[in-house]
């Protein structure tokens, strides 16, 4: 039987020029997917939900030292070390080339996180609530997700799918630019470009293909859709 293939390879670039460190990703990421709020006794214990972080680093020797900041999510590696550890398949890869989470398979053995070398999968050890009247931001598209469960970056995939789904009623692709997670929406230094790898005319595809390119832990062979462009210029396409 002959394996079907999909058009799309989902990916993203983050121009490290333009990142300016602001936060509005990481917020956005929080409203978009119902991610829970620790409160300050949960981050006296080191719990953090935050599917996507900041991490800062210094360039240059002093006096002439800039920070510098990196956006860092679920990298949806080509060969992700998390799926292959999961004992009921609830981290999987779907034909898109994103790494899927099924939350009402997970058992919460935490194999996945302990196996990921890039630290972007958190695990559920509280069931959240969101007092009134903030239940009203829940958004309806995404599953509130219960304790014990291990949860990380989907590329916002309810976004992905509604945009495929209306692409499929109307018999064409989706365009390049036609979807974007709450993080790239939201960016506003654009330092974020997500789109279609698998069409080498796509905007991010052909930031992807830059010299000033690199990929987090690239000798572990993971393979990540997530590019990162160094600083030293900026490409415009």
């Amino acid at each position: 039987m002959e394996k079907m293939t999909s058009p799309y390879k989902w990916g993203m670039v983050i121009d490290l020029d333009r990142c300016t460190g602001c936060g509005a990703c990481v917020v956005a990421c929080q409203a978009e997917n119902n991610v829970g709020l620790c409160d300050k006794k949960e981050i006296s214990e080191g719990r953090n939900m935050h599917w996507l972080r900041i991490e800062r680093y210094w360039v240059g020797e002093y006096p002439d030292v800039r920070v510098r900041f990196l956006p860092v999510m679920c990298q949806h590696c080509h060969d992700a070390p998390c799926e292959p550890v999961c004992p009921v398949y609830a981290s999987y890869h779907n034909p898109d080339g994103l790494n899927g989470q099924v939350y009402n398979r997970c058992v919460g053995t935490r194999y996945c996180g302990n196996n990921c070398p890039y630290a972007v999968r958190v695990f559920n050890f509280y069931q959240h609530e969101w007092p009134k009247p903030l239940d009203n931001q829940l958004s309806p598209d995404i599953t509130v997700r219960s304790r014990g469960v291990m949860e990380k970056c989907s590329f916002c995939i309810q976004r992905i799918r509604r945009a495929k789904e209306e692409a499929k009623g109307e018999g064409r692709q989706v365009r390049d630019g036609e979807v974007q997670p709450a993080c790239a929406q939201t960016c506003p230094a654009e330092a974020m470009v997500f789109g279609n790898l698998a069409d080498p005319r796509s905007r991010v595809a052909r930031l992807s293909r830059s010299p000033r390119r690199f990929q987090l832990l690239e000798h572990l062979g993971t393979h990540p859709s997530v590019f990162y462009l160094k600083g030293g210029g900026r490409e415009h396409v």
